[in-house]
């Protein structure tokens, strides 16, 4: 039953974030919109982390399943691609080193903050 509550919380963003962007006439996908909504709702407070982690977690876990009928997808478009496979590959690897680098450069100043923050929290109190 905890599965199911989180998972319905978790699709009613995600139904949030398809409704804005029906909404709005800016060429981001839903499921962006969705997670900044997720974000927010974290962030604020309105939705605690306890609500979704079980179920986040899992959905996690499964990633790599999603991502086959992307990929027999692309199997079946390879007349389409075969023009432009080089610079589909050399964008696809840049774009993957980038996302790689900001991801560590804001997990390093996240993990820096939280320290700092800790040692402010130890100074007050002690």
């Amino acid at each position: 039953m905890l599965y199911l509550r989180q998972f319905c919380i978790i699709l009613f963003v995600s139904f949030l974030g398809e409704l804005l962007h029906a909404m709005i006439p800016f060429p981001i996908p839903a499921s962006v919109y969705g997670l900044i909504l997720m974000l927010l709702a974290l962030c604020t407070g309105i939705l605690k982390l306890k609500h979704v982690r079980e179920t986040a977690g899992f959905l996690i876990e499964i990633m790599p399943v999603m991502f086959i009928p992307a990929a027999v997808g692309l199997l079946d478009s390879w007349d389409s691609l075969k023009p432009v496979w080089i610079p589909v590959i050399l964008i696809t690897i840049l774009s993957t080193i980038i996302v790689i680098g900001v991801t560590g450069q804001v997990t390093q100043r996240m993990i820096h903050k939280e320290k700092m923050n800790g040692e402010k929290d130890e100074r007050i109190s002690g």
